[in-house]
């Protein structure tokens, strides 16, 4: 009965500090809903689009005035690097930057993670919530580069 007990509380403080963890980990990114960009870009509020997607995923289509870096999933160097093209703009004012990514997950958080490294204020950066997958407004997708 008692190791039962203990077996039941150990359990429930793993659950617990799982969910804390995940919680804390979910809260340090800044998300943007589909609705609140598509709001931003129809009311012609200046942001900057950093697409990672692929290459192919690019063309197939991408949301009109995004700057495609194919540096998804990001997580090589090499990938990384493949960001600096943006550094100059972003630099350059001080307009929100969107990261799009394929579904908005780890790509997009190794890419906001780049980015704040290379100095770019963390209040300035939004992640796509559920990336170019979870994109509802076809309207204002293009394809091609």
């Amino acid at each position: 009965m008692f190791k039962a007990k203990t077996l039941g509380l150990k359990l429930v403080f793993s659950l617990v500090f799982l969910f804390s963890a995940a919680l804390l980990y979910a809260s340090q990114y800044n998300m943007i809903k589909p609705e609140e960009l598509k709001n931003w870009l129809t009311s012609g509020k200046k942001v900057i689009l950093v697409d990672i997607q692929p290459h192919e995923d690019f063309v197939k289509g991408h949301i009109k005035g995004a700057i495609e870096t194919n540096a998804f999933p990001a997580s090589k160097d090499e990938e990384k690097k493949r960001l600096d093209k943006v550094l100059p703009i972003i630099q350059k004012s001080k307009d929100p930057v969107v990261i799009l990514c394929p579904r908005g997950k780890s790509g997009a958080k190794n890419s906001y993670d780049y980015l704040k490294s290379k100095g770019v204020p963390e209040n300035r950066l939004y992640i796509l919530e559920g990336g170019m997958a979870g994109w509802p407004y076809p309207e204002l997708l293009e394809k091609g580069k």
